[in-house]
């Protein structure tokens, strides 16, 4: 059974950093492609980036591009999210989320993910 469990989330200032994590177990991961995805209060839950764990291909949606990167430790089977230069609009719930098929195709849509973690409130202060 799949398991993602995120970690790291937390309250930072606006320009801040923060760390986010998804420690990821009950699978062989290699076809998987992982991704985050947030909710803020009252909004629906959007795509933030993902990565195909055996080659590492990325993509970004455009409101985080040049400020977060998305990287995964194979070994640890662990994806990690790195934010910089945070603004008040990434405050929101940070969703872990696996696709068993994703190396082949990735996808930004929520239906494709089968597999979420609990997620991580992010809050940006001004």
């Amino acid at each position: 059974q799949v398991q993602l469990v995120e970690s790291g989330g937390g309250l930072v200032q606006a320009g801040g950093s923060l760390r986010l994590s998804c420690a990821a177990s009950g699978s062989d991961f290699s076809t998987y492609a992982m991704a985050w995805f947030r909710q803020a209060p009252g909004k629906e839950r959007e795509f933030v980036s993902n990565i195909a764990v055996t080659d590492g291909y990325t993509d970004y949606a455009d409101p985080v591009k040049g400020r977060f990167t998305i990287s995964r430790d194979i070994a640890k089977n662990t994806v990690y999210l790195q934010m910089d230069s945070l603004k008040q609009e990434d405050t929101a719930v940070y969703y872990c989320a696996a696709d068993k098929d994703g190396f082949y195709i990735m996808m930004r849509a929520r239906a494709a993910y089968e597999y979420w973690g609990q997620g991580t409130q992010v809050t940006v202060s001004s």
